[in-house]
């Protein structure tokens, strides 16, 4: 599904980006939850979550690449002071094209990765969703201001705390239900918030909203 080599040839060094879709909404989720941002979704992921609620993502090859000049147009055209990269798996591809063009219209860079890959770009705010069949690579974990794990079962709070063990002191931490188990595991995180309360809840108020 993911070529890496010829998706960068494909791409001219990051001068395009194959973009799935860009829009002006409400940031859902984590630390930013609330505030307004233009996000940014590109294709190609070979991390593939069962639980993945963008598979339509996985496979760059459905999303011709986009000229970042043209994406970032479109996003300096709304009154957004923040802009988020997410996918997919955004660190797939080079981003410093992406995130020099955006910082040129006075847009923040934020993004949202696994970690799995090495990132490249000048980043505001870098969130760490990881996941365990492709752990974050050593040196992402201290750069993160953010560190957002996805709760499915029980099982998934322990690895939570190896995660966050590895992060900085002043990285905020976040448990997230997986969608399709808000109502089971939503209390099983409530009550462990209450207990270790160095966590906060993250909840995806954007489905909430019913907007994108």
């Amino acid at each position: 599904m993911f070529d890496t080599e010829s998706n960068l040839r494909l791409l001219q060094n990051g001068n395009l980006l194959p973009l799935v879709e860009d829009f002006y909404t409400i940031q859902g989720e984590g630390f930013h939850s609330g505030k307004p941002a233009y996000f940014i979704r590109l294709g190609g992921c070979d991390i593939c979550c069962r639980w993945c609620d963008a598979k339509f993502t996985w496979n760059p090859k459905n999303y011709p690449p986009v000229e970042v000049k043209k994406i970032v147009e479109r996003a300096s055209s709304f009154p957004a002071q923040a802009a988020v990269i997410t996918g997919g798996e955004p660190a797939l591809y080079p981003l410093e094209m992406l995130c020099n063009e955006l910082k040129s219209k006075n847009i923040q860079t934020f993004i949202e990765t696994s970690g799995a890959y090495p990132l490249t770009g000048t980043w505001d705010w870098i969130c760490l969703s990881p996941k365990r069949q492709q752990p974050p690579l050593a040196d992402i974990f201290q750069a993160a201001g953010e560190l957002k794990v996805i709760i499915e079962t029980t099982d998934d709070l322990l690895w939570a705390e190896e995660n966050a063990a590895k992060t900085s002191k002043n990285c905020m931490l976040f448990l997230q239900s997986e969608w399709s188990r808000y109502n089971e595991i939503t209390p099983v995180i409530v009550e462990y918030a209450k207990q270790n309360p160095k966590w906060n809840i993250s909840i995806q108020a954007h489905k909430f909203m019913n907007i994108p």
